[in-house]
C-alpha cells in the first residue's frame, strides 16, 4: 500500500513538472496502447478463429469456379480486410497527436518562461528552470508516445497485410 502511494504521488509529480499539456499527452497515449493491445488481441485471437470459419465454409461450398464464386471470395477477403484494418486509422492519428501535443507543451512551457522572465526582470537560472522543465518533458513525452506507437501501428499494418495476402491464397477457386 505504502509503495501504491509513493508511485502515485511520484506521478503526480512528474505530472506537476510537465503541466497540465502532459496529461493529455498521457491520456492520448493511455488510449492509443489500449486500441493497439484489442488489435493485438484481435489478430492473434479472435482472428484465427474468424479464418478458420471462412476456410471451412469456402471449402464446404459445393461450386468454386464461376463468377459469383469469385465475388464471394473477394466479399470475404474484402471483410477480413477491413476487420484486420478496424481501428488503425485511429492508432496513427493518435500517433501524429503526440508529438504535436509534445510541441503544444514547449510553447507553453516557453511562454512560462518568459513571463518569469518579465515579471522578475533578469535572466535567473533558478527562476526560469521550470518553466524550462514545462517545456522540454512534453517533448519528450510526445516522442516516446509517437515512436512507441510508431512501431506497433507498423507491425499491425503490416501484419494486417499479410494475413488478408494469406487468406487470398488460401481461398482457393477451382479452375
Amino acid at each position: 500500500m505504502v509503495l501504491l502511494i509513493e508511485a502515485i504521488n511520484a506521478l503526480r509529480e512528474f505530472l506537476d513538472t510537465g503541466g497540465q499539456v502532459l496529461l493529455v499527452i498521457g491520456l492520448i497515449i493511455f488510449a492509443m496502447w489500449l486500441l493497439i493491445l484489442e488489435r493485438f488481441m484481435f489478430v492473434f485471437g479472435k482472428y484465427r478463429t474468424y479464418k478458420n470459419e471462412l476456410l471451412t465454409a469456402w471449402k464446404a461450398r459445393e461450386e468454386r469456379n464461376s463468377w459469383n464464386a469469385e465475388q464471394i471470395r473477394q466479399a470475404q477477403i474484402s471483410r477480413a480486410g477491413i476487420r484486420l484494418n478496424a481501428n488503425l486509422p485511429y492508432i496513427n492519428v493518435m500517433v501524429a497527436l503526440c508529438p504535436l501535443l509534445g510541441l503544444l507543451g514547449t510553447v507553453t512551457g516557453m511562454i512560462e518562461v518568459f513571463d518569469v522572465m518579465a515579471i522578475t526582470g533578469t535572466g535567473s537560472a533558478r527562476s526560469m528552470a521550470s518553466g524550462v522543465s514545462k517545456a522540454t518533458i512534453p517533448t519528450m513525452a510526445g516522442m516516446v508516445g509517437a515512436l512507441s506507437g510508431v512501431f506497433a501501428s507498423t507491425y499491425l499494418q503490416r501484419k494486417a497485410k499479410r494475413e488478408v495476402e494469406l487468406l487470398e491464397d488460401k481461398l482457393l477457386l477451382d479452375h
